[in-house]
């Protein structure tokens, strides 16, 4: 017991001898801390979308407009929120949405046990095996906390666990804007791995990007482990938007480097999530010659070099061959023994898929080939000289013709 006599003082930092050791005990403690917060952060939502899916279930299953009529939805809403006033979520809109949750998933589902010709339980272990396998993501780290549906109805679709690390609101937007299950459950996947807000979630969405992430055509599965090589096709485009630049019609592609780089925030959102710009025209020397790669990137997923070469034509078989040795080189002059091997990524106006597969033949490195759409043309008015330049022209015209007539004179 202390001294209560014990003379007063103040602590102070000073009165302790900081070093490394503590250091990293105090950074442990931190990041222990955080866990904590982000475990406690994802049961809430856990919870809470647990409750969400069960009450969309009973208003299907208890078929509680055929029992009750029309405007049950509306009496629920308004007695959960005369019981508990201080909640949010229980709105007459939100309960319809539950309602159609629960509808969206588990009428899929029957759709596609049919199609499959699979039981119902082979169902259900279709869609755990379409939305339960996720990449990893430090931000949500694996808690290990599963979430049973204690009151599930008999004949009801239990809750997917991981539908608990997905937000309510974009758990609205998958099912409002996607048309099948395969589709949810990839927005589901990305939403997880990538940390996704609800307006990011439907810029992806309005983007299309289930039909094109992953169809780059690529030598990905021949020249990379398969891990990597799954997640280097899935964060990769069949072709890339870049409808936020605007060229003249006949532009080149230094003139589409120039735009990309001035759009730089607007081009790493279209690549994806987990791209680092680390610059253009990054010059390299090999046997005393010197070469220029057009940008290049390191991925922070995939622990990797990206070097990306720009294209305003169509493929060529020879562009893979240069491709390939910008790869090298970085693989050569960049590359430390903790990344994973470099890959070439080559976006082009067009390309035909059997070219590129007959050009990356016996070709070791990864590379993968996209295109590119809906570049902006400028208007002709902006091509044109400006009511300055032409006011400066007649001048220097006006001058021109003055001398000319003087030197006659003379």
């Amino acid at each position: 017991m202390k001294n209560r006599d014990e003379k007063p003082y103040i602590v102070s930092k000073h009165n302790v001898t900081l070093d490394n050791e503590y250091g990293y005990w105090l950074q442990e403690v931190k990041n222990r801390y955080r866990y904590s917060q982000i475990k406690a952060a994802v049961k809430v939502n856990s919870e809470r979308l647990l409750f969400n899916w069960q009450l969309g279930r009973d208003l299907v299953m208890r078929k509680a407009e055929e029992r009750w009529g029309t405007g049950i939805v509306e009496q629920v809403s308004l007695d959960l929120q005369a019981e508990f006033p201080q909640a949010e979520g229980f709105s007459t809109s939100n309960l319809w949405y539950m309602k159609r949750w629960y509808l969206f998933y588990s009428t899929k589902l029957q759709q596609l046990v049919e199609e499959l010709h699979l039981t119902e339980k082979q169902g259900i272990e279709k869609l755990q095996q379409l939305v339960g396998v996720f990449p990893q993501n430090d931000q949500l780290l694996q808690t290990g906390q599963k979430v049973h549906d204690d009151a599930c109805l008999d004949d009801g679709f239990p809750f997917p666990e991981c539908f608990g690390f997905v937000p309510w609101g974009q758990h609205i937007e998958i099912i409002s804007r996607c048309n099948d299950i395969k589709e949810a459950a990839f927005y589901i996947r990305q939403t997880i791995a990538e940390g996704l807000s609800r307006s990011a979630l439907t810029n992806s969405i309005k983007a299309d990007l289930y039909h094109k992430q992953g169809n780059i055509t690529s030598n990905f599965p021949d020249t990379l482990p398969v891990p990597q090589a799954r997640m280097a096709q899935e964060m990769m485009k069949e072709n890339y938007d870049f409808g936020f630049i605007s060229l003249p019609k006949q532009y080149d592609e230094q003139q589409l480097e120039d735009a990309l780089s001035k759009q730089l925030t607007r081009f790493l959102l279209e690549l994806g999530t987990g791209f680092a710009f680390l610059g253009r025209q990054k010059e390299i020397v090999v046997a005393g010659k010197r070469r220029r790669i057009d940008m290049l990137f390191y991925h922070i997923r995939l622990r990797a070099y990206i070097v990306c070469e720009l294209k305003a034509v169509a493929f060529e078989p020879e562009f893979a061959g240069k491709l390939n040795f910008y790869v090298s080189a970085v693989d050569e002059l960049l590359k430390s023994k903790d990344d994973n091997p470099t890959i070439g990524l080559l976006i082009c106006s067009d390309l035909n898929k059997t070219e590129v597969k007959w050009a990356f033949r016996n070709i070791a490195s990864p590379l993968g080939v996209a295109t590119y759409s809906n570049v902006q043309i400028e208007e002709l008015q902006k091509q044109l000289p400006t009511e300055e330049q032409l006011v400066n022209e007649l001048e220097q015209t006006i001058i021109s013709t003055k001398g000319d007539n003087h030197e006659q004179d003379r």
